[in-house]
């Protein structure tokens, strides 16, 4: 039998005050130890289990860390049943219709949304960091032309720190922040530069008075013989997809980057670390997959018989896409990214087989009564994903700009722990299930 351990509700304990855990093992025997129960300002309570080992000599397992908060934050919060997210307290629709992705990344960074003035001065500084050491190109011209896009982002991002390193002391507030600001701004740039040698184009220097997004529209899509003017409907689509990503709580990239920083790396190579786990088609590359989808699924004909193969249980036919680990309703991200999405697919007129199955998908799927139970409504990478492909932006591209997005979210975090009195290097514990101890035999014997 295995380790069994009981918590009370935190209705029955009360929101402040402490709980039993009873532990009882397998051999019959039991023990009772009080935990105290942590109470956030919104959201469930939480059982402190700190001392745990130290005093009764049992940790606790958790697989994937579902039932487990690995830190305090401040930053994001996520309801999934409801359906509900919030940065700094603030619902991602408000956020994402009143305020640019440079707002937004303020208010992670600095807790509050800035005023005009303080806006128009992180805007500037900002901008005036979207430039890359020139050596830095060099770096490009050592990979593949046909490399992953992904591969050389998450490698050039760590090789920032051999060329910024004035500001990786990490306990310096200052320091910290300088950095925040190169992240923030450069990831366009690198980005972009990993999209141009793909396709043996020129690098395009930065033009910093431009946008954020217009700013990265440009660098992807100029080119030195001719002018090139950003639309104003891709450039508010391409903001809205970075604030939408900016940001979603402890997932794995980002508690990766939390457990490099706890080590004491340099933030860049902590964001690196970001990067790589992005990489992850379980995690970063959902809106590839949702891509691969329709392009499997071919023509608005085959929709029905499609969508027959994802209902049949005998079937192994997976609908990306839809529905999302966390959220247990409709994605909040979704509901604005649809908007935008049909958006652009208007403004651009944009004739692709894909992007017409997507449609047809989409329709048969929100009137399903199948998928309705089920709550498999259309994610944020859905429609993100079709948002990207008509704009032009190739397939293995995605990640990348979901990276670029999810930068400000990942130094948010490394800054707030760092920052933190008690921070301690992350070193999860394990349940052993290997041989126990034995003697090494002779060579002749084995």
């Amino acid at each position: 039998m295995a380790n069994v351990v009981k918590l009370p509700s935190s209705k029955a304990a009360g929101n402040n005050s402490s709980g039993g855990a009873t532990v009882q093992s397998g051999g019959g025997d039991t023990l009772t130890v009080t935990l105290p129960l942590l109470k956030g300002t919104v959201g469930p309570a939480v059982a402190d289990v700190r001392a745990l080992y130290k005093n009764q000599g049992v940790f606790t397992y958790d697989p994937g860390f579902m039932s487990t908060a690995a830190c305090q934050s401040g930053i994001t919060y996520i309801d999934g049943d409801k359906g509900e997210l919030m940065y700094r307290g603030y619902p991602i629709e408000q956020l994402a219709e009143h305020c640019s992705y440079l707002e937004v990344c303020y208010l992670l960074l600095f807790g509050e949304l800035p005023n005009r003035t303080e806006l128009e001065k992180f805007e500037n500084t900002v901008m005036d960091h979207t430039m890359v050491h020139e050596q830095v190109a060099t770096f490009y011209h050592g990979f593949r032309p046909d490399a992953h896009p992904m591969s050389i982002l998450c490698g050039v991002t760590g090789a920032l720190a051999s060329f910024y390193h004035d500001s990786l002391d990490i306990h310096n507030p200052r320091h910290r922040e300088v950095t925040a600001y190169r992240l923030i701004a450069k990831m366009p740039t690198l980005t972009a530069m990993a999209y141009k040698y793909s396709v043996g184009q020129p690098f395009m220097y930065p033009d910093n008075n431009l946008s954020y997004a217009g700013n990265f529209l440009r660098m992807m899509f100029a080119v030195p013989t001719k002018d090139y003017e950003v639309n104003p409907v891709i450039e508010q689509a391409m903001d809205r997809i970075f604030t939408l990503h900016a940001d979603h709580e402890q997932n794995a990239s980002t508690s990766t980057v939390r457990l490099a920083g706890s080590s004491g790396a340099n933030p860049f190579a902590c964001v690196a670390a970001g990067v790589a786990t992005l990489w992850g088609p379980l995690h970063g590359g959902a809106n590839e997959a949702v891509l691969k989808m329709l392009q499997e699924i071919g023509s608005e004909k085959n929709v029905p018989a499609f969508i027959a193969k994802v209902k049949d249980k005998l079937s192994e036919t997976k609908l990306m896409g839809f529905g999302h680990r966390v959220y247990k309703n409709f994605d909040p991200r979704a509901k604005i990214m649809r908007e935008t999405c049909h958006a652009v697919l208007k403004e651009l007129n944009v004739k692709d087989p894909a992007l017409d199955v997507a449609i047809a998908l989409e329709a048969a799927a929100l009137s399903d009564p199948y998928f309705i139970e089920r709550k498999l409504y259309p994610n944020v990478d859905f429609y993100s994903g079709i948002i990207l492909r008509a704009i032009g932006i190739p397939t293995p591209m995605f990640t990348c700009l979901f990276a670029l997005s999810r930068t400000v979210g990942w130094i948010a975090h490394w800054m707030e722990m760092i920052g933190e009195p008690d921070q301690k290097i992350g070193r999860p514990r394990q349940l052993y299930t290997g041989p126990v101890r034995r003697d090494v035999p002779n060579l002749a014997k084995r």
